[in-house]
């Protein structure tokens, strides 16, 4: 009985942590402000660890960015994030939000930024409307401001969409299966 307690509050702890990651702001232009300087921050870092992602990204179709808080404790796993993608043809931002849950064996917690590059127009329109992916991930990464460091190369996901991530703060070893869904932030678009 006390393992099935520890268990459920471990879930439950898992599922609070998790629910953090949502934009900061009083207001809805004040939460797609927040948003909007993640994106460009994220851009930065990315552009000093990886200089030819600017080039890809210019050339895109369109790009996302997300902010992803994720926690692993033994066989559970669960991420929740915000981000948005941008058209590169229209311009048009769409605010987007994004929630993980998996199995396998893990411990830790990291606040990572996932960076989508759309190298096809269809592929960006899926990920907006339909926005699931599926994927095994295995890592290990410990950082925490500028100590320590992650592996962060873009890596193909799927037809038409590269992914870089990069590693905030954090300290987690996992091989995990995991679901994630994206969707559209009806709140602030």
């Amino acid at each position: 009985m006390r393992g099935m307690m520890k268990a459920a509050l471990a879930v439950l702890a898992m599922g609070v942590l998790a629910g953090c990651a949502t934009p900061q702001g009083a207001t809805i232009a004040e939460r797609q402000a927040a948003v909007l300087e993640m994106r460009a921050d994220t851009l930065d870092a990315l552009y000093e660890i990886h200089p030819i992602a600017r080039e890809q990204i210019q050339n895109a179709e369109g790009y996302a960015v997300f902010s992803n808080i994720g926690i692993n404790l033994f066989l559970l796993s669960t991420a929740n994030g915000f981000g948005v993608v941008k058209d590169s043809s229209t311009g048009a931002d769409t605010f987007m939000r994004m929630w993980s849950g998996g199995i396998g064996i893990g411990l830790g917690a990291k606040d990572f930024r996932g960076v989508f590059i759309f190298t096809d127009h269809d592929a960006m329109k899926r990920f907006v409307e339909s926005g699931w992916e599926a994927n095994a991930q295995a890592d290990a990464a410990a950082k925490s401001g500028e100590k320590g460091g992650a592996w962060a190369g873009a890596i193909e996901i799927a037809p038409g969409i590269k992914l870089y991530q990069i590693t905030e703060t954090g300290l987690a070893l996992q091989a995990t299966i995991q679901g994630t869904k994206y969707w559209k932030d009806d709140d602030l678009s």
